[in-house]
């Protein structure tokens, strides 16, 4: 029904999209539609099934196709094959190919790949069956059909096995596990691990083997494969000499019903449950080993016939070697019949047990083993070559294609961009000059800010220097001056002379240019202690900080700011411990000063002129400075600058 819906799609999308290019008219494709439909019918006989569809066929002319035909033609191989004619049924494979590949109908194309593939691999041809198989799988990837692309990866796997390439055979139907629906393709999802049993079984990983032989018989959900699975693991208990486990599965699959109905399956049932229990020990009689031999013979089951003459054979291998010998030479003859040269040279090692000094038959083995070999070798190569070629193909098409749509993308953008260009390049250009004139001006401002701040903060350190002259040296030195004139002891108005000097110092180290220097560090240490002489000063982080990382602007700025708050304890908070913390990060120094003075209110903090100047010298360089202090409570300052 799927492929139907697929086939009713194409119709009618092939004769909207070109409706020249067929030949018939929407009716007249309705007809044949139905008459291709009744064709399908299973309950007409197979004779009026081909009238009808080569009735279609005879209308169909030369060219053009559309996909109506092509569906035509493909179902006409099909009755074909059924009506046995096998070598008609190839002809119009082909036939189709050629024309699926002239309309670039990847599904027909896929399709008729596929049946001649089918007819290679009926007719041992697997060279041809494997690069058929890879032709239609190549075709399937490039409509994205996952479901048929694992299948033919499947079919090409299970090729690779029959030539003993297991190694191949385990990459192609891993593969093939990728692109198949465990719920849509349950049944190839089972086959797929049943196959890989089987290659872990003949590369002797029994454990392996076990693994996916379970997981074939969790997943399938046909009783028939099931039972032939169990049989597989069955036979897997047997090689790894778990006899008991073999024995009590063949035990329930011999009892199943549908088992006694498929008469090859019966055989290798029985055949297997008789090898197991005489590997575990039980008393077998041979004519035990005869029944399966015997239904295998009636079948004509050449390849079954082989297992049991040899099971035969190793049967009588210690109690009688005229029949043992018998029996593995009926497995040479047969393995030569049907061309299976693996199972003559296992039935030769037999032989050369039991005959150690027969030199042709060593000679032989060894013939064999190199011609093995060398078979192997040339398969194991041919396969190899068929996927690397599809690979470099594959390859090559995804490169033209990200070529061809990379050029076409190209086109695009360079289409677009001209429309862009027309566009928005004129709104986009009287953006970016209003931008950019924007910018410039708020540049000029923030300058012209940071140089008012850089002022005010000069003109506040000038006037609190200024009045600090004329009220606390200007109002001493006339007290000295008045000493003089009253004629009072020298000594009264040395001391007030040393204390002029030494605030005319302390003016001085105020108002020299601040050393930026490597000896900057020192420098602000020292400062900081001449203020705390008679106090407790903690300085914790000074050492860990690159003070070459900081601009000469910053240095000042944090040496002065320090400063101020040096004079504002030493002047107003009565402290007694001065703790001052620097931390560096990649972008800011961070420096918290803190004492434990008398502290000041939120309106003292407003009007003390500097702590204000403070303030300032910390913003005209784009940092900040955070006053915390409450009466009573000490005093912090939490300041913040880029480096």
């Amino acid at each position: 029904m799927f492929y139907r819906a697929i086939l009713l799609f194409l119709i009618f999308f092939s004769s909207c999209i070109n409706p020249k290019k067929s030949q018939f008219s929407e009716s007249s494709n309705n007809q044949r539609f139905s008459i291709l439909e009744k064709s399908k019918n299973k309950k007409l006989k197979l004779s009026n099934r081909f009238h009808l569809i080569d009735s279609l066929f005879k209308r169909i002319q030369k060219s053009p196709l559309d996909s109506l035909d092509l569906a035509i033609i493909a179902y006409k191989s099909t009755l074909h094959y059924k009506l046995n004619e096998k070598d008609s049924s190839l002809f119009y494979d082909h036939y189709l190919l050629k024309k699926a590949l002239q309309e670039t109908n990847n599904y027909y194309s896929g399709k008729a790949y596929l049946n001649i593939a089918l007819h290679y691999d009926g007719h041992q041809k697997i060279d041809s069956a494997f690069y058929f198989y890879n032709l239609s799988k190549r075709h399937f990837q490039k409509l994205k059909d996952s479901s048929q692309v694992g299948r033919r990866l499947m079919s090409m796997g299970l090729i690779q096995q029959h030539q003993n390439d297991y190694f191949g055979s385990k990459e192609s139907i891993t593969e093939a596990l990728q692109y198949l629906n465990s719920k849509k393709d349950s049944k190839y999802t089972s086959s797929s691990y049943n196959a890989l049993g089987t290659n872990h079984r003949k590369l002797l990983n029994f454990e392996e083997a076990i693994r996916y032989y379970s997981l074939a018989i969790k997943t399938t959900q046909s009783k028939k494969d099931k039972l032939i699975y169990q049989n597989n693991l069955a036979a897997t208990y047997i090689d790894e000499k778990q006899c008991d486990k073999a024995i009590s599965l063949l035990t329930n699959i011999e009892k199943d019903e549908l088992s006694r109905n498929n008469q090859r399956e019966y055989a290798r049932v029985l055949d297997n449950l008789t090898y197991a229990k005489w590997l575990s020990g039980k008393n077998i009689r041979e004519v035990v080993f005869q029944k399966p031999l015997n239904l295998r013979k009636q079948n004509n089951d050449q390849r079954g016939q082989i297992a049991s003459y040899t099971h035969l054979g190793e049967f009588y291998s210690k109690t009688n070697i005229v029949k043992a010998t018998s029996y593995f030479d009926s497995v040479i003859q047969l393995s030569k019949t049907i061309k299976i040269p693996r199972a003559e040279k296992d039935a030769l090692t037999f032989l050369m047990k039991l005959k150690p000094k027969n030199i042709s038959l060593r000679d032989r083995y060894i013939f064999l083993q190199d011609s093995l070999y060398n078979q192997e070798l040339k398969v194991k190569t041919q396969f190899a070559k068929y996927k690397y070629d599809d690979k470099v193909i594959q390859e090559e098409n995804l490169r033209l294609e990200k070529e061809n749509a990379e050029q076409e993308l190209k086109v695009a953008k360079q289409r677009n961009q001209k429309i862009l260009s027309y566009t928005i390049g004129v709104p986009l250009f009287l953006i970016l000059g209003f931008l950019t004139y924007f910018f410039v001006q708020r540049s000029k401002r923030l300058k012209k800010e940071n140089k008012t701040a850089k002022l005010e903060a000069n003109y506040e350190t000038e006037t609190e220097l200024s009045r600090r002259l004329h009220d606390d040296f200007g109002g001493k030195l006339n007290h000295a001056m008045l000493l003089l004139q009253s004629d009072v002891n020298n000594e009264e108005v040395l001391n007030i002379v040393d204390e002029l000097y030494n605030q005319s110092r302390d003016f001085s180290r105020e108002i020299n240019d601040v050393d930026t220097g490597p000896n900057f560090k020192n420098f602000l240490v020292g400062m900081m202690g001449n203020y705390c002489k008679n106090r407790k000063l903690m300085t914790t982080g000074s050492t860990e900080v690159d003070w070459l990382k900081l601009s000469p602007l910053s240095k000042k700025t944090v040496f002065k700011v320090l400063q101020e708050l040096m004079i504002n304890m030493q002047r107003h908070s009565n402290a007694t411990l001065i703790s001052i913390v620097f931390e560096q990060t990649n972008k800011i120094l961070k420096v918290t000063y803190a004492d434990d003075g008398v502290g000041a209110t939120k309106e003292e903090l407003d009007i003390k002129n500097g702590l204000w100047n403070t303030e300032k010298r910390i913003k005209a360089i784009g940092g900040t400075i955070i006053f915390d202090s409450e009466k009573g409570q000490g005093f912090e300052a939490r300041i913040q600058i880029p480096n």
